[in-house]
């Protein structure tokens, strides 16, 4: 009977996890150590979506007080630590001390299994909040808060990277509001709510991966002319960027050195970009920049950026542009121009630094 009625509430929880997996079986996208983590993150959802169950079904029961209390606390404890652990899979370079206020925060749970201080259930098996009730609803909100700030902060702050994020972030305060409002109804979906969250930015994380260069960071070559092809009207300018000196940096230090100099300019690029700015790597030391509804001043200003970023490199590149006030140039025209613009900044570099052509 028990077993019937956890797969006949949790099927659709059931049905997304298996999607998850089977998803992560087949996916060649992501490096083996998040592919890992998400495997733990999946468990650790499936065995909380258990407990959660197992202490509901008692209370409904009215029985086994004492195992409904340590039910609770590992609902309360387990809660921070699947937050935490989506912020350890999904930020870059993020160390376990993220955890830390999660182990705080279960100690504190299991002494209320005795002193009642964060909850405790009464001898008719009704469960009362004590004086640190609102602890895990603050703990599961700052960790919340702070993964959709370090997204944010890390992202390339385009609309295709900012809207997943923000799914993610409204999955998460509805989650912790719903809590409040229906309490121990929500606290059941509450497993499905995440893994629905999870699942769903974790497929416009694989959509981006495939829409970006692996080396730089950058959109690829694919997305370039995808986004070309999206609403050409609000294309207002093409920027045309040239690394100079790749071949000669290949020819005499190697490929690994070629690739740096690739990353570092691509840096200067992602750090130059702002709102209605997307950057591609279209070839091997070959860059584009769409910009939409911006000023002629805004992409001035853009490429001043990336010469001010790329001056404080050893690297150089040659820039051009080109601008359409009122979309009476093609897109093929804006290309030409910038092209042409940015072969000559080409022409002068080699003039003035006495640099062979044939090693650009």
């Amino acid at each position: 009977m028990f077993i019937k009625e956890y797969i006949l509430q949790n099927w659709a929880l059931i049905l997304i996890l298996s999607a998850f997996l089977v998803s992560l079986k087949m996916t060649v996208f992501l490096e083996k150590t998040i592919i890992t983590r998400l495997y733990k993150l999946i468990a650790g959802i499936f065995l909380l979506s258990i407990a959660v169950f197992t202490e509901f079904y008692l209370a409904g029961l009215g029985q086994a007080r004492n195992l409904r209390i340590i039910l609770t606390a590992i609902r309360y404890s387990a809660t921070p630590f699947i937050i935490a652990q989506i912020i350890f899979t999904l930020v870059r370079k993020q160390r376990w001390f993220i955890f830390i206020p999660a182990i705080v925060l279960a100690v504190i749970n299991c002494i209320s299994v005795f002193t009642g201080i964060v909850f405790s259930v009464d001898d008719g098996n009704i469960f009362r909040r004590g004086p640190l009730g609102f602890l895990p609803f603050i703990m599961v909100g700052f960790y919340s808060v702070f993964l959709i700030g370090v997204l944010l902060k890390n992202s390339s702050r385009q609309k295709t990277e900012i809207i997943p994020i923000i799914f993610l972030g409204f999955a998460l305060s509805t989650g912790l509001i719903m809590l409040f409002v229906y309490g121990s109804l929500y606290s059941q979906l509450f497993c499905t709510i995440i893994s629905i969250a999870l699942y769903v930015y974790y497929v416009f994380l694989i959509l981006q991966v495939t829409k970006k260069d692996p080396l730089t960071g950058l959109l690829n070559r694919q997305a370039y002319y995808s986004d070309l092809d999206n609403d050409p009207e609000d294309i207002k300018a093409l920027v045309s960027i040239d690394l100079n000196g790749l071949k000669k940096i290949n020819d005499t230090y190697g490929h690994e050195a070629g690739d740096e100099a690739l990353s570092t300019v691509s840096n200067c690029l992602i750090r130059a970009l702002k709102s209605g700015q997307s950057g591609y790597r279209i070839g091997g030391d070959e860059f584009m920049i769409i910009c939409r509804a911006n000023s002629l001043t805004e992409v001035t200003e853009l490429v001043e950026r990336i010469h001010c970023a790329a001056a404080e490199t050893k690297y150089n590149c040659s820039i051009g542009y080109s601008y359409s006030e009122n979309g009476e140039k093609s897109i093929s025209d804006l290309k030409k121009e910038s092209d042409t613009m940015m072969y000559q900044e080409k022409v002068k570099f080699y003039n003035d630094s006495g640099q062979d052509r044939r090693q650009r």
